[in-house]
């Protein structure tokens, strides 16, 4: 018996093995990975819709206080209808850390302008303003935060022309406030 084929072949079959092994596991890491990343596009992009949701309920329901029987209920009903509690707990398990954080201050922004609004304040009324713009500068945080991980491509607001995301630099009624230092900056 020649030693020597028998060594070859005994290498040449592990070797085989050991290379099949491998590739298979790649192929399922590289797999996991994509749906990993396909499940974080899904929820971040959900996220989103529901605060959006949420967002334009509460304005309705600022610009006809009246029309709702118990106000601080109708307002918490926006948040709960929006399902945006169920989509924050799926955002914390598969979000990145500068999502989630990102996430939870549009979240907190929000909560500000639902609880602002449960007071009966109208979209024109100075206190709207103090919650509003700084909702929208995190929302435009988080989109940014986003797109940095999905991404890795900066966004700033000088790309559409704007001073800053929060909107004050656009908006007839902060760009002609009285007196200065009482609404949000354009840096928010």
């Amino acid at each position: 018996m020649d030693w020597g084929t028998l060594v070859a072949t005994v290498s040449g079959g592990s070797i085989a093995i050991t290379g099949t092994v491998l590739a298979d596991y790649l192929r399922h890491r590289r797999e996991d990975d994509q749906g990993a990343e396909a499940r974080r596009r899904a929820v971040y992009t959900e996220f989103i819709s529901a605060a959006g949701a949420c967002h334009a309920r509460l304005r309705q329901i600022a610009q006809a206080p009246g029309a709702e029987a118990d106000l601080e209920a109708a307002t918490r009903a926006a948040l709960t209808d929006a399902a945006l509690y169920d989509v924050r707990e799926r955002l914390f398990i598969d979000a990145s850390t500068a999502v989630a954080g990102a996430g939870q201050a549009m979240f907190e922004r929000l909560r500000a302008l639902q609880r602002t609004v449960a007071t009966g304040a109208a979209p024109s009324s100075p206190a709207f303003h103090d919650v509003y713009h700084h909702y929208i500068g995190a929302v435009w945080h988080y989109r940014v935060a986003v797109r940095n991980e999905l991404e890795n491509r900066p966004l700033s607001p000088a790309v559409f022309g704007w001073e800053g995301w929060d909107g004050t630099d656009r908006c007839p009624m902060c760009r002609t406030a009285p007196t200065a230092g009482t609404r949000p900056t354009g840096t928010d």
